[in-house]
C-alpha cells in the first residue's frame, strides 16, 4: 500500500508538472482544448445551430454569449488523477492500458455534457451558472475519475478471485 502511495504521489507530481510546462501547453493541452471546444460545438449543433468555436470559446451566434474553455475545465486534471491511480496500482499493465482508455472517454463524455450544460446555463441564469461551475461539476468531475478507478479495481483478475472465492464459501 505505501508502493502505491508513493508511486500515485510521484506520478501526480510529475504529470501535473509536465501540464504546466511551456511545450505541453503550446502542443498538447491548447489543441486538446480546442478540440473539445469544437467536439462541444457539434453536440450544441445538433439542436441549435446558432453556435460556433474560436479557439477554446464557444459563442452563441445570436446573444453573442460564450464560455472559454480553459485549464481545469478541460478534463485533463482528472485524466491525470485516474492515470495516476491506475498507473501506481499494482496491476497486469494490459489492465491498466485498457482501464486508463475507458476511464478517458467516460471523463471526457461527462466532461462534455458539463460543458453543453454550461452553455446553456450561461444563458439562462449567471448565478446557477458560476455556482454549477465553481462547485457541482467540478467535484462531479474529479468524482467521476475516483468511480471510474474503483470500478477498474473491481475489474482485475485478483479481486474478481477474491470474489469468486468468498461466494464459493457463503454457497457451501
Amino acid at each position: 500500500m505505501i508502493r502505491f502511495f508513493i508511486l500515485f504521489t510521484v506520478l501526480l507530481i510529475g504529470l501535473f508538472t509536465l501540464e504546466i510546462l511551456q511545450p505541453a501547453e503550446k502542443y498538447v493541452i491548447l489543441p486538446f482544448t480546442s478540440f473539445i471546444a469544437d467536439v462541444s460545438v457539434w453536440i450544441i449543433q445538433l439542436f441549435d445551430d446558432n453556435v460556433m468555436s474560436i479557439s477554446n470559446v464557444i459563442r452563441d451566434k445570436t446573444t453573442g454569449f460564450g464560455v472559454r474553455i480553459e485549464r481545469g475545465c478541460n478534463g485533463v486534471e482528472a485524466v491525470i488523477i485516474l492515470f495516476a491511480a491506475i498507473f501506481a496500482f499494482p496491476a497486469p499493465i494490459k489492465h491498466k492500458l485498457i482501464g486508463f482508455l475507458i476511464g478517458f472517454f467516460m471523463i471526457q463524455g461527462l466532461n462534455l455534457v458539463r460543458i453543453v450544460s454550461l452553455f446553456y446555463m450561461g444563458q439562462w441564469n449567471q448565478v446557477a451558472f458560476e455556482w454549477f461551475h465553481l462547485y457541482l461539476w467540478q467535484a462531479l468531475i474529479i468524482l467521476d475519475a475516483l468511480v471510474v478507478w474503483l470500478v477498474w479495481l473491481r475489474t482485475l483478475p485478483q479481486a474478481k478471485a477474491r470474489r469468486l472465492e468468498r461466494a464459493q464459501a457463503s454457497g457451501e
